[in-house]
Parts: C-alpha cells; sequence; structure tokens
C-alpha cells in the first residue's frame, strides 16, 4: 500500500483578509488564521511562532471540494508576531510560510504581524498615474520660464518652443512649458482612462526641470502656478552668475507669485477631488539644491530684502546649522559644503545636526497634506539615504510618520527604494515603496530580458518562468501584505528607460544609441504584456505619463519626452482603458491573493483569489453560540448546517481569475491547474483580455473546466485574462 503524502500544491495561505481576519489588527485584538490543505490530506496542523516557541493545534471548522480549512484565533500583544504553520501526515512533517510549503520552520520567512499598522484604504490597489509636469502639458504659456531667464549649472537656460523636439543629452536646463494648469485641463481625460490618483513629480520651487534640487520647499513654483509679478531682466548669455537673473529672482522669490501659485495648486487639488482623483506630491528631504534659499549659494535671495541671509553668504545666518561645512572659516561664501554624492549643486542636509532643520521638515511634511492645499500623500526622494546613519533615518521618518498621519490620517507615505525594505515597513516608518524589486525588475526580466535602464540584457532570464516567480516571492517576503497591495508598481518612470524601449530588447542610451534607436525594433505584443501583468498583479498599478500612448525613450534624459497630444495612439489608449476597467471592476485584482498556477520557459500562468469569506465567518453564520476559539462540532467538515443566506453571500462576494502570458515567437497551448485557486468544475473561466503582437480582443470566449483543469491556447507574444463565473451564473 503506497504512503500517502502531503499534497504541497493544496497548501496555502497568505496574510490577505482571506486567510487572516483582521489582517490589520491592533493590538488586543482577537486575530482568526486560517490555512487550506487538501482535503483529507493531514493528520494535524499546528500554528507556530518561531521566536517564541508557541504551538497550538488548530482545527478543522470547514470543508470544500478539495479543500480543508483549518482555524485558530489568538489575542494579540503587544509588538510584532511571527508565525508560520505545520502540517503533519503519517511520518511526514511540512512546514508553510510566507515562501510556501518548506521542508523546515525558517523564521527568516515566517508570516509577520506588526500591531497597529494600517495603511490608507484607498491606495490599495489603486491606479496611479505619475505625471513630469514640465513634459505633459502647457496650460499657461505665460509662465513659462523663458531663455536667459537663469544661469544654471554654467549656462544660461533654455525655452523650448517645439513641444515635439526630443530631449537632449545634458537636458535639466531646458523647459517645455509643462504646468499645473495643464494637468488641470487633462483631469477628465485622466478620469477616462481610469485614474483615481496622480503622482506628481516635484512641484516646488526649483531651478531644473526635473525639480530635485528644491529651492523653496514652502511653495509651489510660480512657473507651474501663477505669475502675477514679473520683471524684464535677463541674464547675457555670457553670464557665469545669477547676479543679473532680476526675472527669476522677481519669479521665484516675489511673495505675491508664490502666493498666488499655492492658492493655485489648493484649487487644483480641489478640482482634481471632485473627480475623484487623489494627489500625490514628491518629497526630495535627502538634499536640496544651491538654488535653496536656506543656502543661497546663487546669491538670489540676497537682494529681495525679505528673506535671512543664506548659510553660502553669513556665517551667521540662521541656516548655517541646515548644511554641513568643512571650511570653518570660509565665510563669505563659503563652498566647503557637502554635496549629495559630491555634487555641489546637491547640497546634503544636515539632520543629525540641526534639530531646527528636522522640525523644519515636518512642518512642510504637514503644510502639505493639511487644508488648504489637501494632498493625499507623499511620495520620498532617495529616502534611505536621508541622514548620516541608518539609525538616525529610521528615528527621522518615524517623527516624519508622526507629523503627517496626525495631520492627514489618510496619507500615504511612499518611498522610492532598492534592496530590503523590511526594517522600514514596520508600521512606524514608510506605508510603502515604489516596487522596483517586486515588480518593476521581474516583470522587465521576464518580458524582455533587460535591466530597467536598457543597461543590461540577460538572455537567460527572458521567458524564464520559474526565475520570475522566484524573485516575486523572495522580495514581496519582504513586505508586509498591506505594503503590497499600496506599492506602486511601474513598467517606466522618470529614472529608467521607456518599457516600450526596454521591448526592442537593445543595451543603450541617448548618447550611445540615439534617440532614433529607442523606437526601432519595439513590440507592441511584448508592451501589452507588460500592461497586463501591470493591471493584475498585487499592487497600485501606475501609468508612467506618455506610455498609454506608446512614448519611447532611453533613459533619464529621453524618458522624459512631451505627451504626444494631437498624436496618439488611440487603440493603445483604449486598450488601457480596458485594463483599468478589468481591474478596478473584479476585487480579486485590487486585493486579492496571488498564486502561481503555471512556470515553464515562455509561458506563467498566476490567478488572483477573494474567497468571499473571512477567517471565522462560516462560525458566526452557524449562530450556535459557541466561543470563536471552540470549533470542536465542526471537525466534521460538515457545510450543510451553513445557511444558503451565508453560501449566497460568499458567492457574491469571491473573484477568481487567471491570468497567462506567453513570451515565445509561437503559441502556446498548456493544461492550466486552476483547482489550487478554487476554480471548480461548477465553474466557467470567461475571457475578459486576449493580447497579441497585432493587437487585441476583448470578444467573450467560455473555457471548461475539467477535473480542475483549464486547457488554455496563448498567443505568441500574447497574454489572456480569464475571470471564474459559476454555472448558471452569467457575469453581471
Amino acid at each position: 500500500m503506497m504512503m500517502m503524502k502531503i499534497n504541497r500544491e493544496a497548501l496555502f495561505c497568505d496574510e490577505t483578509e482571506d486567510y487572516r481576519s483582521p489582517y490589520e489588527p491592533d493590538t488586543g485584538d482577537t486575530v482568526c488564521f486560517r490555512l487550506r490543505t487538501g482535503r483529507d490530506n493531514a493528520d494535524s496542523v499546528f500554528y507556530l511562532e518561531p521566536d517564541t516557541k508557541v504551538r497550538r493545534r488548530m482545527r478543522r471548522v470547514f470543508s470544500e471540494g478539495r479543500f480543508d480549512y483549518y482555524e485558530i484565533t489568538m489575542e494579540l500583544g503587544e509588538g510584532p508576531v511571527s508565525y508560520c504553520f505545520e502540517i503533519r501526515l503519517g511520518s511526514e512533517v511540512c512546514y508553510y510560510n510566507r515562501l510556501g510549503p518548506e521542508d523546515r520552520a525558517d523564521a527568516s520567512y515566517a508570516f509577520e504581524i506588526i500591531p497597529g499598522f494600517h495603511v490608507p484604504e484607498w491606495v490599495k490597489g489603486a491606479v496611479i498615474y505619475q505625471i513630469y509636469v514640465d513634459r505633459f502639458c502647457n496650460g499657461d504659456p505665460t509662465n513659462d520660464v523663458e531663455t536667459n531667464e537663469y544661469i544654471y549649472i554654467g549656462s544660461p537656460v533654455q525655452r523650448v518652443s517645439d513641444w515635439e523636439e526630443l530631449p537632449e543629452n545634458l537636458d535639466v536646463g531646458r523647459f517645455y512649458g509643462g504646468d499645473l494648469k495643464g494637468v488641470w485641463n487633462k483631469l477628465d481625460y485622466l478620469k477616462s482612462l481610469g485614474v483615481e490618483c496622480i503622482y506628481l513629480n516635484p512641484v516646488f520651487v526649483s531651478p531644473s526641470n526635473h525639480k530635485y534640487d528644491c529651492q523653496d520647499y514652502e511653495h509651489i513654483d510660480p512657473h507651474y502656478g501663477v505669475i502675477a509679478e514679473d520683471l524684464d531682466l535677463l541674464v547675457d548669455p555670457n553670464d557665469m552668475d545669477n547676479d543679473m537673473a532680476g526675472k527669476y529672482a522677481t519669479r521665484t522669490a516675489d511673495m505675491t507669485n508664490l502666493k498666488a501659485s499655492d492658492d493655485f495648486f489648493a484649487a487644483f487639488v480641489e478640482a482634481a477631488h471632485e473627480k475623484g482623483i487623489r494627489v500625490i506630491v514628491d518629497g526630495v528631504f535627502n538634499h536640496c539644491g544651491s538654488f535653496n534659499k536656506w543656502m543661497d549659494a546663487e546669491l538670489l535671495y540676497q537682494h529681495e530684502g525679505n528673506y535671512e541671509p543664506g548659510a553660502y553668504i553669513s556665517a551667521d545666518s540662521p541656516y548655517r546649522s541646515y548644511f554641513k561645512f568643512n571650511n570653518k572659516d570660509g565665510w563669505p561664501f563659503n563652498d566647503s559644503y557637502d554635496g549629495w554624492w559630491g555634487f555641489s549643486t546637491l547640497p546634503k542636509l544636515n539632520y543629525e545636526e540641526s534639530e531646527k532643520l528636522c522640525e523644519a521638515i515636518m512642518n512642510v511634511a504637514r503644510k502639505w497634506v493639511s487644508p488648504p492645499f489637501n494632498a493625499d500623500g507623499w511620495r520620498l526622494d532617495v529616502a534611505a539615504d536621508l541622514g548620516r546613519s541608518s539609525e538616525f533615518n529610521h528615528k527621522f521618518w518615524r517623527r516624519f510618520r508622526d507629523a503627517v498621519k496626525k495631520a492627514n490620517p489618510e496619507a500615504v507615505i511612499l518611498a522610492e527604494h532598492y534592496g530590503d525594505p523590511s526594517s522600514w515597513l514596520d508600521g512606524s516608518q514608510w506605508d510603502t515603496v515604489m516596487n522596483y524589486d517586486a515588480f518593476m525588475e521581474p516583470v522587465s526580466w521576464f518580458l524582455t530580458g533587460m535591466e530597467k535602464h536598457s543597461d543590461e540584457a540577460n538572455e537567460s532570464l527572458f521567458g524564464n518562468g520559474a526565475a520570475f516567480f522566484d524573485m516575486m516571492r523572495y522580495h514581496m517576503c519582504r513586505m508586509q501584505p498591506q505594503s503590497i497591495q499600496a506599492a506602486m508598481n511601474e513598467l517606466s518612470n522618470h529614472d529608467h528607460s521607456r518599457f516600450m524601449t526596454r521591448t526592442n530588447r537593445r543595451v543603450g542610451r541617448l548618447a550611445s544609441a540615439g534617440a532614433q534607436a529607442a523606437s526601432e525594433g519595439i513590440s507592441y505584443g511584448i508592451f501589452r504584456q507588460g500592461v497586463v501583468m501591470l493591471m493584475t498583479w498585487p499592487g497600485a498599478p501606475t501609468i508612467y505619463y506618455g506610455d498609454e500612448t506608446g512614448l519611447c525613450g532611453w533613459t533619464d534624459p529621453d524618458n522624459r519626452r512631451t505627451y504626444p497630444w494631437g498624436k496618439e495612439d488611440q487603440e493603445l489608449i483604449e486598450f488601457h482603458r480596458y485594463m483599468t476597467g478589468i481591474h478596478k471592476r473584479y476585487p480579486a485584482f485590487r486585493k486579492g491573493s496571488v498564486r502561481k498556477l503555471l512556470a515553464e520557459q515562455d509561458l506563467i500562468a498566476y490567478a488572483r483569489v477573494v474567497e468571499g469569506w473571512k477567517p471565522g465567518s462560516h462560525a458566526q453564520a452557524l449562530g450556535r453560540g459557541f466561543a470563536r476559539a471552540d470549533f470542536s462540532c465542526l471537525e466534521t467538515g460538515d457545510t450543510g448546517h451553513l445557511s444558503e443566506q451565508f453560501n449566497r453571500e460568499r458567492r457574491e462576494n469571491e473573484s477568481r481569475a487567471v491570468v497567462a502570458v506567453n513570451t515565445a515567437m509561437e503559441e502556446k497551448v498548456a493544461e492550466i491547474p486552476v483547482w489550487q485557486a478554487g476554480i471548480t468544475d461548477e465553474m466557467e473561466l470567461h475571457r475578459r483580455m486576449l493580447t497579441y503582437e497585432e493587437g487585441y480582443n476583448v470578444g467573450r470566449i467560455i473555457y471548461e473546466v475539467k477535473d480542475g483543469m483549464a486547457r488554455i491556447s496563448v498567443p505568441a507574444r500574447g497574454s489572456i485574462v480569464l475571470v471564474a463565473v459559476r454555472k448558471q451564473e452569467d457575469e453581471a
């Protein structure tokens, strides 16, 4: 007689609401934990805390189809709780943690609860649209930067009169005129695209077009807002400094312009909110710019009369402690300050030695998420590099979170970060991250074999389904579930090559390959695959402006081309509308579990699932009056006692979908084990999207499920999105 073994493919648990309720608990809350096993495939199941050695037997409380469900309730104390599960069948022992089934209880990959860690609900799965303001839309030509308005990095700035002109290799001092009025004018377009939140690259007063060198954190740049007072005093093209930059000084330092621009921003956010669109602003707090009023290395503010002397000018400046000067006798015009990565144009802020600076930034943090401005959160640039030590950085961001959340509890704190973010996502600092490691990089490698800058190609990762899931699983293990659901997933952004360009699978940059090469050999099929994965993977799908119309570009600065108004690829835009609609329509894509179904060379399939019933809910439905922790009367797994109302409500709440992606140059046919996603023979799979090299198809095709398997064909360089529907219950 053959010994029965644990069916590891039937085991499942994660940290979504289907398997932990509540999944964002507070200290003192009673939490119900759930684990799924194969039916009659375990002698015993235990809840384990590897760190504390707590080990408690779980009860089988429910059986359905191929599966048994085990639960246990625990009251949370203070501090984090790490846990996993132990499954026993005969002499076989298996453990289940964030990596899935394992042969040992590895504490480093245990599930974790951080009591009190709450991420705003609105951002979980929200469709975000990133805008590089100067290149999106020029709504008000009167606020455009003028040629020779000031000197930036040794050269006069330039106004680009031709909206379609491509960026140059050294592009930071060239301006196209995009502004907040332009974004305001396009709110209806963004709404039609399915956008729920706008992420604006920096909008505070700054001399560059990227504005990651802040000049004044307390005000919106009038070049993006309103110029009410002006002065006809431009620099000479041969000038080496800004001593005669009267126009620029008036535009960016006159309080009339600053107040008018701040008021305009407040009105803009209100207009966005009226359309159901939130607004996230970009905070660059690791460094500022040499133009910054606290430093004033460009000598712009010394002539304005209403400003204290900058730290560059005077040793007695109230801002001297904001920067670290290496020459204690270098005044006036002390240029010995520390710069970020050694750049004198990017003075490093000296938080450790200046409590006054810390409080100034806290005031900025509070100001923009509070009335009348009411921004909905912060994206934090190079957040982990803020101070001079990791210890201080953690302390600073705890203080920052406290300031922001007290001002606006619904504001999100989202950080740019590379590498393991776990120490920052502990409930006391950031809410989530820009998801390079657990989305952008694995997707880019799998679909294109290209690194996100187009700096490297790796053929071994192209179409490698096993490597894709391994990378995703490992990096997602370093994040809390609420952080995953809110993570900013992107195919492109202002720091990396456009994903459409990466589809040509060519290494290059603007300086080496030229602008034209960025659009040569591109694949619309691969691009659509990327969009499908963007809209169906856990997180907040984020569209980088222009991606939806097929904009190309190498990495910075070529990725900052202007939006092609009037020359858009309307078919591609419509495809994005379909995909944002699918993402928003089915709860599984916004907050559901993700489950690997197939990982082959060139072909992957995964499921997104909302079970429709939270742990412990069946017990409440029975209404027998027993304590939640006592499920002894349910050990048989008899579901017959469950009311028809409960079953109906569950069916109404459940959401199951399957996504398959084929990177090969020929069609792939596969038997997909959809039973692992709880998709049974009583269900059908309705096609909602099919993509291929030449286009896409939203016509509905029904796929049968037989013995828990679905036979699916995926076109070359194509993808498919399927939604499970119970037979006799046509999709609404």
